[in-house]
């Protein structure tokens, strides 16, 4: 066994939320080999062809990664464990909500884009519009991608999303709430809502505090300075001040702890793959190894 694989009870634990083997075709190589050769490929950052042969072909775990993504098995398998953690009863649906911006590597950036391209000395109108130019934008540092998370006070990532790295905080908040749902096994609604919410400066806004107090949700955002500038200038018609409790919000490192976590596996801290689709695989594929 390699240094990053699987052990015999985190296989188990796995394996009880992977979908059944197809009855069906050709019968699939060791799950679990092709499993740890994928997580490999991630923890590492190096290409698929650079495959250690101890995990069989490079086509084969990169055919099982595409087709899970492609059906969204990633997404399924990463949702079976939150629900198995929220009736352990693991959760807490204390929420802090921040984003991390990740450097995309020059392999990352060969896909095909939306709008104007350059052929021949002639532009033209690409063919094939993408989903977000694939997540990428140009920063200071070139191109990055930025990974937007939803994480619980037990650091447990309940929602994460994957845009363009210039892209800003709170325009995304909304989606990333969104993004959780919880499913319960005795039945009923699923759990979408959380008891609190913990943000920085960033998604300090009016939009954002009038969406959480619609949805009765209880936050703690700072104010920015300029806003309060703005407030205190306006006099009595600019209201009162927003709540703010200093020891809630020092609860809020947990997510940048857990971006930590995540960053610890070399695909998701530099990003490799060209597709948006595959690169947020790559994040779910990461917590669900986390997970176990």
């Amino acid at each position: 066994m390699s240094r990053g694989d699987l052990t015999d009870a985190q296989w188990e634990r796995l394996e009880a939320v992977l979908p059944p083997i197809p009855k069906m075709g050709r019968p699939p190589r060791d799950r679990r080999q092709v499993f740890d050769g994928i997580w490999w490929r991630a923890r590492t950052g190096s290409p698929w062809r650079d495959l250690p042969e101890r995990y069989g072909p490079w086509e084969t775990a990169y055919a099982v990664f595409r087709r899970w993504q492609i059906d969204e098995t990633w997404a399924r398998v990463l949702k079976k464990l939150q629900v198995k953690a929220d009736e352990d009863g693991i959760i807490e649906w204390e929420v802090s909500v921040d984003s991390t911006v990740c450097r995309a590597h020059q392999h990352a950036a060969g896909a095909r884009k939306r709008g104007l391209t350059i052929r021949a000395g002639r532009v033209r109108t690409a063919s094939r519009p993408s989903r977000n130019d694939h997540g990428l934008g140009r920063s200071r540092g070139g191109l990055t991608t930025k990974i937007h998370l939803a994480v619980d006070a037990s650091f447990h990532v309940l929602a994460a999303v994957i845009t363009a790295g210039q892209r800003g905080d709170a325009p995304a908040f909304e989606q990333v709430m969104a993004r959780i749902r919880v499913p319960r096994i005795s039945g009923g609604r699923p759990r979408t809502r959380p008891g609190h919410v913990l943000a920085d400066r960033a998604y300090s806004s009016r939009q954002i505090r009038t969406y959480l107090r619609k949805r009765g949700i209880a936050h703690t955002i700072p104010e920015k300075r300029d806003q309060a500038g703005h407030r205190l200038r306006r006099g009595s018609a600019g209201g009162r001040p927003p709540g703010f409790d200093r020891e809630m919000y020092k609860r809020r490192h947990k997510v940048e702890c857990r971006i930590g976590l995540l960053k610890q596996a070399r695909g998701v801290a530099t990003r490799y793959d060209k597709l948006a689709v595959r690169y947020e695989s790559t994040v779910q594929l990461t917590l669900i190894r986390q997970a176990l």
